[in-house]
């Protein structure tokens, strides 16, 4: 088998979800027929090259108990959004933090994504952010139903 196919089935094989195992390489080395170092390899080929930012992890909130979900969206002075964001992203409670350009009339920049295990307890972590932010400017969007979660496929 030639590099390329090598690469080729590697993609493939990773292109949905990851096992929940403690070596998932070696189990995509398995069902492509290559060594877990040749797994790793080319990813981190791939890497190197730009190709690959990243492989993370979804996490599916509502299955852990974190029923209350929210997207919070701030108004934060640009000169102040490095502070305030990275407050934002550090806590436990924010899996998601943007600074986002937004349309005239909509005076909100910084998006965060709260989760919570209940409604109340939402609201306490987002009144604690913006204490600790002093941003008081903000709109608070709840989930109501999770549409889609899916990982790229690639042809």
């Amino acid at each position: 088998m030639n590099r390329r196919d090598i690469i080729d089935r590697v993609i493939k094989e990773l292109q949905g979800d990851l096992p929940a195992v403690p070596r998932p390489y070696l189990l995509v080395a398995e069902r492509t027929g290559v060594s877990e170092e040749e797994v790793i390899s080319v990813l981190n080929g791939l890497r190197e090259k730009g190709m690959l930012k990243r492989v993370g992890a979804v996490l599916r909130h509502q299955k852990v108990g974190y029923d209350a979900n929210a997207m919070v969206v701030w108004k934060v002075a640009e000169e102040d959004m490095d502070r305030v964001g990275n407050l934002m992203a550090a806590s436990p409670q924010v899996s998601h933090c943007y600074w986002r350009e937004t349309p005239a009339g909509w005076p909100y920049n910084l998006f965060t994504m709260v989760h919570a295990r209940s409604r109340e307890e939402l609201q306490a972590v987002i009144m604690e952010l913006s204490r600790l932010s002093g941003i008081d400017e903000y709109r608070v969007i709840e989930s109501v139903r999770e549409l889609k979660k899916t990982s790229v496929q690639y042809r």
